[in-house]
């Protein structure tokens, strides 16, 4: 991940005229000369032991990309939720994080959510008002089960939730018509609901690290379709 995001870094770089790279800068704060700066369209902020973020976002309406990820941080601004034209990227990975605030609802624009390696430990209903999402990454927490109701993430491609507790996913997972990639390995997993075999678009089902899932008939279905299933 750290080697895609790199060249995520050097593409957008030469095509967006306001880029801020202060990747691993040890900064402990974001410099105010930040809030200074509208135009700014990516920001780079990750691994610089930050703690907190002033709640200014709202300056920065102009962003599409945002990187707060290898932090410290334990909560949010509500001020993120502003960000009604952030659409690209937010990847806040490796923090303390074990809820966002309500004001996520906001990013309805949003692409790429990266939640993964934190401290949640019931999903953050509010992700699904994210109709925009078409990946999501909630890897490395301590969830033990999902929100009844996926219907309203219909864009979402790739749902990654490795090394968490869950037992089971919901029967809503199967309303993601365009579902390309799960990932469920290193859980708990005791059972799958049998309508993830109608995921018309699912090529990847991976359930590698699961002990205790039974073999599912269903699995041979989605194979002889051309899904690669990894168990």
């Amino acid at each position: 991940m750290l080697l895609t995001r790199l060249r995520y870094y050097i593409l957008m770089s030469s095509e967006l005229m306001f880029h801020v790279n202060l990747w691993k800068k040890q900064l402990g704060h974001v410099p105010d000369s930040i809030w200074q700066n509208e135009a700014i369209e990516t920001l780079v902020l990750a691994d610089n032991n930050l703690t907190a973020l002033p709640d200014r976002f709202a300056a920065l309406q102009n962003l599409r990309m945002l990187d707060l990820g290898h932090n410290l941080l334990t909560d949010l601004p509500a001020s993120l939720g502003d960000l009604s034209n952030l659409t690209d990227f937010l990847y806040l990975h490796d923090n303390q994080l074990c809820s966002v605030p309500d004001s996520f609802a906001g990013l309805s624009r949003l692409r790429y959510l990266n939640l993964s390696q934190n401290h949640f430990t019931q999903f953050p209903e509010t992700v699904l008002s994210l109709c925009a999402l078409v990946e999501l990454r909630l890897d490395d927490n301590r969830l033990s089960q999902l929100p009844a109701d996926f219907s309203q993430l219909a864009k979402l491609r790739e749902l990654h939730l490795r090394n968490n507790r869950l037992t089971t996913v919901p029967d809503s997972i199967s309303e993601l018509r365009d579902l390309r990639q799960l990932d469920l390995r290193g859980n708990p997993l005791t059972g799958l609901p049998a309508t993830l075999v109608t995921l018309p678009r699912l090529e990847k089902l991976d359930l590698r690290w699961v002990s205790k899932l039974p073999d599912v008939p269903w699995f041979c279905e989605l194979e002889a379709r051309g899904c690669l299933v990894y168990r």
